[in-house]
């Protein structure tokens, strides 16, 4: 599972040929949560609400890039490194 972001504890990756709807997993701590990259709603799992918060603002920042990187990686190669908040 690819890592395409990391920032403020959270670590964002990818899984190949990963189920539809396109997504990312966040993860922070003992925490992890399943993204729709298209208005960052939680599909499965949790986060706490501020690393939720950051993760769904970054998201936003970046939805170009994570829907390229999920093309890339539903179709099995590797995805580009987006950069974390700042």
């Amino acid at each position: 599972m690819p890592r395409v972001s990391f920032f403020y504890g959270i670590v964002i990756t990818m899984y190949f040929y990963d189920h539809q709807p396109p997504h990312f997993h966040a993860q922070y701590a003992e925490y992890h949560a399943a993204i729709a990259i298209d208005g960052a709603k939680v599909l499965v799992g949790e986060l706490p609400g501020r690393a939720l918060k950051l993760v769904a603002e970054w998201a936003a920042l970046h939805r170009e890039e994570l829907e390229a990187d999920w093309e890339r990686v539903y179709g099995g190669t590797m995805p580009e490194s987006i950069d974390p908040l700042p």
